[in-house]
């Protein structure tokens, strides 16, 4: 009898649920949106029960859709959106308050202050930041009526969604998570492998709330069949950019990948030993069982396809992203026309949340291209900058992998190689995310005989080498960078720092984002 990897795909937007045949081919697939709630402008939450129904509801769908067995699925795996916190009542199972989403900046100013602690950047190996969870914990408990109290007295529990999904399909049995998600919160010591008494402590956070942490191969537990319809050994979980990495093979040190969608997230496997970059966030890759973490640096780009999205909704200057290609294409170059596109602050490597976007070298001739073609550079530049901070801290990329909707962008794709002077392979299987944790599930169920096997299966579908020389270009975008951090005016001394030729650009730029940040 045939056998399937059950895939559950959390995400920022919609949950899916994958079924996939050994070869990494998508059989059926489940798929719902849910609601997003911005109570005040620059909150975000989510209703973490209709989280779990919609993803019960995908899971139904895809295994009806797939015609299989229920004895046919030998694993189930998990991957979803990270830092998003739920906290609920352990007696009732039920959530204290809507879940706060990784996006949501209402811990920004407390967050903020953190970064006057180098325990945390030290032991957590993030920069401190409203987008991770520890914050996020403590803002519940000082606003929930009576959360403090019950925390104290261990009657509410934590969880990133991984957790909340985990203690609901096995019918609040289990109340798990593993490395790379608990690496996200900004209370875990990356270095010991253990949730961190003083960085609780210090948020006030109750240990006894916080899940027990297992290897990211764990044996989760058993999806109920009361609620799902089957019973199958959930047998990974992994935070969604780490489980792209894995789908992407990136086993050895180097070896790196990187995610377009709303934002960018290039991840580079950095091997068994803690190490800190300036600019980047030093995280959980995965952790086999019996074995040391495998770490990553990451450079989280907070925005990237969003900035087309913008050109769409905000602007109105084109109807869909796939016109974006054939648009920027038109042009012979940019013309002086660069976009930084902090819409929401700048993530890696500047870590500056007080900046906002900016559109320099206008001209009577520009047009609505050169704001198209600015915005998709803007994603490869970003990139490019991650890419130099991770050279300078001994990680130098020889061959990037890509994944996510954007890299069907063939202008994207090629100015992405020119930029970074090196080969971009784009994968041949496009759910990199989903296929990445069901394999790590498949190596649990014995499926798959070892990581080696994944490798050999592992497909381009476009390999693009660089071809013109964009040195110039990406001289220009230091200079744009320039001008908008210089445009901050909350950071101090900023009208005294100007550019006077690219290197001076890039000097400054860096020295404006220390005093800016």
């Amino acid at each position: 009898m045939d056998k399937y990897l059950l895939s559950i795909d959390q995400g920022t937007t919609s949950c899916r649920a994958i079924v996939f045949d050994l070869k990494g081919k998508a059989v059926a697939t489940g798929q719902k949106e849910f609601a997003q709630h911005f109570p005040k402008p620059g909150w975000v939450e989510h209703d973490a029960n209709e989280i779990f129904d919609t993803q019960v509801d995908c899971i139904k769908d895809a295994v009806k859709k797939s015609g299989i067995k229920p004895e046919q699925i030998a694993a189930v795996a998990i991957t979803n959106q990270r830092e998003t916190t739920v906290v609920w009542d352990k007696d009732t199972g039920k959530p204290i308050h809507n879940a706060i989403v990784w996006q949501c900046r209402r811990t920004a100013e407390a967050s903020e202050a953190l970064k006057n602690l180098p325990m945390f950047r030290e032991r957590t190996g993030l920069v401190p930041d409203a987008y991770f969870s520890g914050p996020k914990i403590k803002w519940l408990l000082d606003n929930v009526s009576g959360a403090k109290e019950k925390a104290k007295n261990g009657k509410l529990l934590f969880g990133t969604i991984d957790s909340w999904l985990i203690y609901k399909l096995t019918k609040e049995q289990n109340h798990l998570t593993e490395p790379s998600n608990a690496s996200r919160t900004l209370v875990y010591n990356i270095r010991t492998n253990q949730w961190d008494d003083e960085l609780l402590n210090h948020l006030e956070i109750p240990k006894v709330m916080m899940p027990k942490v297992v290897p990211s191969n764990s044996n989760f537990g058993t999806t109920n069949k009361d609620i799902v319809g089957f019973e199958a050994p959930i047998y990974a979980n992994l935070g969604d950019q780490q489980a792209a990495m894995f789908g992407q093979v990136c086993f050895k040190p180097g070896e790196a990948k990187c995610t377009y969608g709303t934002g960018s997230f290039l991840l580079a496997n950095i091997g068994h030993e803690v190490k800190l970059a300036d600019g980047l966030l030093t995280t959980v890759a995965w952790q086999f069982e019996g074995e040391k973490p495998v770490y990553a640096f990451e450079g989280a780009i907070f925005i990237a396809g969003a900035a087309v999205q913008w050109l769409r909704d905000g602007l109105k200057i084109i109807e869909s992203s796939s016109e974006t290609e054939k648009m920027a294409m038109s042009l012979e170059s940019n013309d002086g026309v660069y976009f930084v596109p902090a819409l929401v602050g700048m993530g890696s490597p500047w870590w500056n949340s007080d900046v906002r976007g900016t559109i320099v070298g206008l001209t009577r001739g520009t047009s609505r291209e050169h704001f198209v073609r600015a915005a998709l550079e803007s994603m490869c530049y970003q990139v490019a900058d991650v890419a130099s901070e991770m050279k300078k801290h001994g990680i130098k990329i020889s061959k990037l992998r890509v994944d996510g909707g954007a890299t069907m962008n063939e202008f994207l794709l090629q100015f992405q190689s020119d930029v970074l002077e090196i080969s971009v392979e784009r994968a041949a299987q496009a759910e990199a995310t989903a296929w990445g944790v069901a394999q790590m599930a498949g190596l649990k169920a014995g499926v798959f005989k070892n990581c080696e096997e994944l490798v050999k299966q592992w497909q381009v579908s476009k390999e693009v080498a660089p071809k013109t020389d964009r040195k110039h270009d990406y001289d220009g975008w230091k200079r744009a960078l320039n001008a908008t951090f210089a445009y901050n005016v909350s950071a101090p001394s900023l009208s005294e720092h100007k550019s006077k030729d690219s290197d001076h650009a890039d000097k400054s730029t860096k020295k404006l984002v220390k005093q800016g940040s």
